[in-house]
């Protein structure tokens, strides 16, 4: 899979990110020069774990018939300490059905094993990046 990035020349920093069918705007924020056109890159990342668990939770529940209804997710960034390697990220799970408390807690135990949270935590990441001819 090739996800693809240009800029888009009516501001000072936005990005046109197009994934598959799918196309977004990726910006800085004012104070980082942009317009705030979209999502920075720290969001999307922030982003990508929080789907991943509510697609995760929702997957697992209608395999295992379980009646959630609705799962959101907040995720809550500190980049305080992330010059110093630390980089922190609290996500809250909202489950909506009738849900034993055993099963909250598995679906829970679930959220913490999808694949974005594994790529963050224990895999480790390769990045190169090179010219394009």
């Amino acid at each position: 899979m090739s996800i693809q990035i240009q800029r888009d020349k009516t501001g000072p920093m936005r990005q046109t990110v197009r994934i598959r069918q799918h196309q977004l705007t990726a910006d800085q924020s004012v104070a980082g020069g942009g317009e705030d056109a979209g999502p920075d890159p720290h969001d999307l990342y922030d982003a990508a774990l929080g789907a991943c668990k509510a697609l995760t939770v929702l997957w697992y529940a209608q395999r295992k018939g379980l009646p959630v209804e609705d799962v959101q997710v907040q995720v809550e960034r500190d980049g305080s300490q992330e010059q110093q390697g630390v980089y922190k990220l609290r996500t809250t799970l909202t489950l909506v059905g009738e849900l034993s408390p055993d099963d909250r807690q598995r679906l829970l135990q679930v959220a913490a094993k999808c694949p974005v949270h594994k790529l963050m935590t224990q895999v480790t990441t390769e990045i190169e990046t090179v010219l394009a001819e």
